[in-house]
């Protein structure tokens, strides 16, 4: 086994580790009352609080949905330290978690995955949307293992609660919800219902979103572009086929009983939304800028997906519950080129997942579950370059936690098969995972912990058995049937620190894969693009991930706040630079909080980045300030009027991370402006 850490990595783990626990021993009076935290269940199902968590969690919650921005799911996230988005459009952006994108990154509902066709392709938009949720759990990192190799470089689970766990206060919530944002001429309305059938709860929700194409400040293609094809900026100042329509609506019946629940759940999802720079190979080089006589290239989406949920507890014994879900959905989309019907996908599959909670002795508390899949993929097109694949997993992993009041410490295993069966190849796959880890509280205020986790994934249905032109990447894409798994070991340590007005959150890791799988380029052409392969080479991943808020003035029910937050991640493989590495990123922000009115100012800072790899441009760095403000004029505070200006001084903004960022800057200056009414 290659060293587990370079020298320079553990150097930076050191210093942070010692440093902060120089700073809790420094503090010496004790912290009295009961610390209220957020439980995270996303990676444990036992459920522990994000102060007490080895895993680099973030999570918004039902009040920070309400006034966040109509978005899709890449896009909502990116800003939470660790976190950038795909930013392919803005009907299609995917998370991106500390450098990682795609099939290394798993996108949840409720801790079952999509079924959808999102880790094929950069502007494939994932079948679910934040609108539907009252909480969405990001976790960052490999140490996920209740959700297999394919979470290896994190998660993101999106919880709608449309199959309820329990009755509504009073027999019935809901809430509704508008906004409308002006760089993008948006609009968006939706709502929630749950309530009381006697033993039964039934919930419906649906939401709408219209945009048109969005507004920038510069003109579409980058500098550094321009100059690279010896070509002058235009007039442009909207991104051609950015607009987004989606529609969303389900339904949810659950009994609640005194042990538990079970519950039927059905959503539709559709949407129509336009691809930036989706030129399908029939240009040679960039010659002209007014693509207006072109026909633009949508895609029109399509999913239903039917899910059971339920939970059983148990009175006595060594487990203390049962929970059990199951999801089947049927997804369909279509490419279209103007009014001509292009390539089209389906996945159709099912997801199942079992899990027991132990029950808590002593200081022991864990969880031994089993998780199934089985999709089958496939596209029909002029850009199938995938072929028809059916993909079949089974897993099973326990985790256990041992903690007492000063130290614990907390181990996982899992096995899983993948059978992946294609008409170019059949491929089998039996990966082992785990993560061993200690932590210590050296004062009630403060918890550090290491974790060594060992984790591996399967190659996805792309990187196996691709073989065409890909248009989404400007590639002729090749897989290669015989990839092996690729593996990754990471050392991290985690600092957790609250006392008073002050409290902070630390990750620092670094991880070397083995057979790490990367699209590199050949030197050839085909169909008159570029042609890149799947290849396996070693990679080594480090960086860091820090949040901080202190109190500066409280009175009664009023306070204000001043918030940071920062995060670094450097990857380079034995080819060079990985592609698509986020630059470092800085946040400073002053949140004002009373009953009835809220406020706040942030100023984000993000590097540039140079570190490139082949046909990559560098991407400049960027400042953008945001104000947000929200108002409860009624005193029960079930009515709230917000406002947001986002990119207030208009700056151009290009994210590394994303394919389109040297054709499709993001937005320019947006006000948004909405209402919440729950009840």
């Amino acid at each position: 086994m290659r060293s587990v850490l370079t020298s320079r990595s553990a150097l930076l783990l050191a210093v942070s580790t010692v440093a902060l626990a120089g700073a809790a021993h420094a503090q010496t009076t004790p912290q009295t009352a009961d610390q209220v935290d957020d439980v995270v269940v996303t990676g444990r199902p036992f459920g522990v609080s994000e102060r007490a968590s080895l895993l680099a969690t973030d999570v918004l919650d039902e009040q920070a949905l309400t006034v966040a921005p109509a978005a899709t799911l890449g896009d909502l996230v990116a800003g939470i330290p660790g976190v950038r988005s795909s930013a392919f459009a803005p009907g299609a952006s995917r998370p991106v978690i500390r450098g990682l994108s795609g099939p290394r990154v798993q996108v949840l509902t409720n801790g079952l995955g999509q079924i959808d066709a999102s880790s094929v392709s950069p502007d494939h938009q994932v079948a679910s949307d934040p609108a539907e949720a009252r909480r969405i759990e990001v976790v960052r990192g490999p140490s996920t293992l209740v959700f297999g190799g394919s979470a290896i470089g994190g998660v993101v689970n999106i919880i709608d609660d449309r199959i309820a766990s329990e009755h509504p206060e009073g027999g019935i919530d809901g809430r509704i919800g508008a906004q409308a944002s002006s760089v993008d001429d948006g609009q968006s309305l939706g709502g929630r219902l749950a309530m009381d059938v006697g033993p039964l709860v039934v919930t419906v929700d649906g939401f709408t979103r219209r945009s048109d194409d969005y507004s920038v400040p510069v003109f579409l293609e980058s500098a550094r572009r321009l100059a690279a094809d010896g070509e002058t900026a235009g007039d442009e100042r909207k991104v051609d086929s950015s607009f987004a329509d989606i529609d969303q609506y389900g339904a949810g019946v659950s009994y609640i009983g005194s042990r538990g629940f079970l519950g039927l759940s059905v959503k539709k999802l559709e949407t129509t939304y336009g691809v930036p720079g989706h030129e399908h190979g029939e240009e040679e080089g960039h010659e002209g800028h007014d693509h207006g006589d072109e026909p633009g290239v949508s895609i029109g989406l399509e999913q239903t997906r039917y899910d059971v949920r339920g939970e059983l507890t148990f009175d006595s014994g060594p487990f203390e519950r049962f929970k059990g879900s199951a999801g089947w959905a049927d997804y369909h989309h279509t490419e279209f080129e103007g009014d001509e019907v292009g390539t089209q996908f389906f996945s159709e599959g099912y997801e199942a997942r079992a899990e027991l909670i132990q029950r808590r002795t002593g200081s022991l508390q864990g969880v031994i579950g089993v998780q199934v899949l089985d999709r089958d993929f496939d596209a029909q097109g002029d850009e199938a370059y995938v072929p028809k694949t059916n993909i079949q997993e089974q897993g099973i992993y326990t985790v256990q936690r041992f903690d007492r009041d000063g130290y614990g410490f907390e181990a996982g295993l899992r096995v899983d098969q993948r059978k992946l069966d294609s008409l170019i190849a059949d491929r089998d796959f039996t990966n082992v995972s785990g993560s061993l880890a200690g932590f210590v509280r050296p004062s009630s205020e403060t918890f550090l912990g290491l974790s060594l986790s060992r984790t591996s994934r399967a190659p996805s249905e792309v990187e196996l058995f691709a073989q065409g032109a890909h248009a989404a990447t400007g590639a002729f894409e090749q897989g290669d049937a015989n990839l092996d798994s690729e593996s990754v070991w990471t050392l991290e340590g985690t600092a957790h620190y609250a006392k008073g007005p002050f409290s902070a959150d630390l990750h620092v890791y670094a991880a070397q894969y083995d057979g790490f799988i990367d699209l590199r380029p050949t030197g050839a052409e085909d169909d008159g693009f570029p042609v890149f392969a799947y290849v396996q080479t070693d990679a080594d991943f480090h960086g860091f991930e820090a949040e901080a808020d202190y109190a500066l003035w409280s009175d009664g029910d009023r306070s204000l706040t001043l918030k940071g937050a920062a995060d670094y991640v450097r990857a380079q493989t034995d080819l060079g630079p990985a592609a698509r590495i986020p630059p470092w990123s800085a946040t400073v922000g002053l949140d004002y909080a009373s009953t009835r009115f809220d406020a706040g100012v942030s100023v984000r800072t993000v590097g540039e980045q140079d570190r490139t790899a082949g046909f990559e441009l560098p991407t400049d760095g960027y400042t953008t300030v945001g104000l947000t403000a929200a108002w409860r004029p009624l005193q029960d505070r079930n009515v709230t009027v917000f406002a947001a200006a986002d990119n207030l001084t208009d700056q151009e903004i290009r994210e590394h991370a994303s394919f389109q960022k040297d054709i499709a800057p993001l937005p320019g200056r947006n006000l948004r402006v909405g209402v919440a009414y729950r009840f």
